[in-house]
């Protein structure tokens, strides 16, 4: 398929763009000769919307004007505040209001849902991650494990590419599940894996993984606020996300929780508990017998930081001037189909996208290497950098370019393959 490369055709995309006033809502970085840069790092830390900065600015406020009665007063009043989130949330991951709180941080929600859904016993007793999973992920992992005195290596069951290939392959995930259905506890995997920007099936391999009487968690990092979710009737267990790469809340904001509403009122699952996540009617009577909540809101463990929850209800608060995750995944699949098809042209073999080409099996991450003799991938994305390109680097050999449908144009990614080819040559 032939495409139009020319920088008159990207800004022709652009006019057709029935999303491209999104891009005013947000605060775009500026290069030293003033100019804005070529952003492209949405799936490491989203740019600032000025909605969450009003929000913040509005907490600030209030504290200023009214010191701690700003817990019960005002528009938005600190005590419930987490509860302003609850409908924005749950519209982006595709759940029941129930099912989802922002509170903590990810790898903080890992470990709390790990306490209640990583309950070993018998010869059940490992965990399935894939191979190059988060470090974060791998590390918490393998410390639940030690913390239930199990042998790492023999309990840690890895889901790992093909020889010579860096996507996983759904099938031999499956295989793994069928010959090891009954020694699995719990499956912890990406909804969309980090390094290459492939997005998992996480239907099917909940679906494959229940059928054995496994539970099933997922690592939305770079999933939520950038494909489509719907993890309530997909029957997924639990899934945890921070907010500040596609949500972009900030760095360190608060992260969320999904748990399924099969789960929300057992009262017998076993938690770790704190006052926040107690009956919201007998809180302040500081009794110290536990009730906790109905719902996801009870693995709350403390009151949560009120001026990142404030960044948070500001950054939702903009997607939602977009129309949601619909409208903006239809916008994403056109701009990195767009810039897939621009590299291919202009650059041909001299790159290679790892990510996968199929629609249902990319977000907005298109991972690249360099495969050019004699060029060196970093100094590569060192180079364009220097040229006002902000992408991430990702050792071993990748560059990761997200143009998130938010803010950026058809004409950003002309400009970076443009200065991606001049680099090159």
């Amino acid at each position: 398929m032939t495409i139009n490369t020319t920088l008159e055709y990207a800004k022709q995309l652009d006019e057709n763009d029935p999303l491209a006033y999104m891009r005013n809502h947000f605060s775009i970085p500026k290069q030293e000769n003033g100019e804005e840069e070529y952003y492209f790092t949405g799936n490491s830390l989203g740019l600032q919307p000025i909605l969450a900065k009003e929000a913040v600015m509005e907490v600030l406020d209030a504290w200023q004007e009214r010191g701690v009665k700003g817990h019960f007063e005002g528009d938005y009043p600190w005590m419930p505040y987490h509860e302003f989130l609850t409908e924005h949330a749950s519209r982006l991951v595709g759940s029941l209001p129930k099912e989802v709180v922002m509170m903590n941080s990810l790898t903080a929600n890992l470990h709390l849902m790990m306490v209640s859904f990583y309950q070993p016993s018998g010869k059940r007793t490992k965990i399935l991650i894939e191979d190059h999973a988060f470090p974060s992920d791998h590390y918490a992992v393998e410390s639940q494990l030690k913390h239930h005195h199990l042998n790492v290596d023999e309990n840690m069951l890895l889901w790992q590419p093909r020889q010579a290939e860096e996507l996983l392959n759904h099938d031999d995930l499956y295989q793994l599940i069928e010959e090891h259905g009954d020694e699995i506890a719990l499956i912890l995997l990406p909804g969309v894996q980090y390094y290459t920007g492939q997005v998992l099936d996480m239907k099917t391999i909940t679906e494959k993984a229940h059928a054995k009487g496994i539970k099933v968690g997922f690592d939305l990092a770079h999933a939520v606020g950038n494909i489509e979710l719907n993890l309530h009737d997909w029957q997924v267990d639990f899934a945890c996300w921070c907010s500040y790469k596609y949500l972009n809340s900030g760095a360190g904001s608060v992260a969320g929780c999904f748990v399924h509403q099969q789960h929300v009122e057992n009262k017998k699952l076993n938690r770790f508990a704190g006052w926040w996540g107690h009956d919201k009617s007998t809180r302040f009577k500081m009794e110290n017998q536990f009730q906790a909540i109905p719902s996801a809101e009870g693995w709350q463990l403390s009151n949560p930081p009120v001026l990142s929850l404030a960044a948070v209800r500001g950054s939702y608060e903009t997607i939602e001037l977009a129309g949601g995750m619909k409208p903006l995944r239809e916008k994403s699949l056109k701009l990195s189909g767009y810039l897939r098809s621009l590299l291919a042209a202009e650059l041909g073999e001299k790159i290679r996208v790892i990510t996968p080409n199929n629609e249902a099996e990319y977000g907005c991450q298109l991972s690249i290497m360099i495969n050019v003799d004699g060029l060196d991938g970093k100094a590569m994305f060192n180079a364009i950098e220097a040229r006002g390109v902000t992408t991430d680097w990702r050792e071993p050999n990748v560059i990761r370019v997200a143009p998130v449908p938010l803010y950026n144009s058809f004409a950003d990614c002309y400009h970076f393959v443009r200065i991606l080819k001049e680099c090159i040559a």
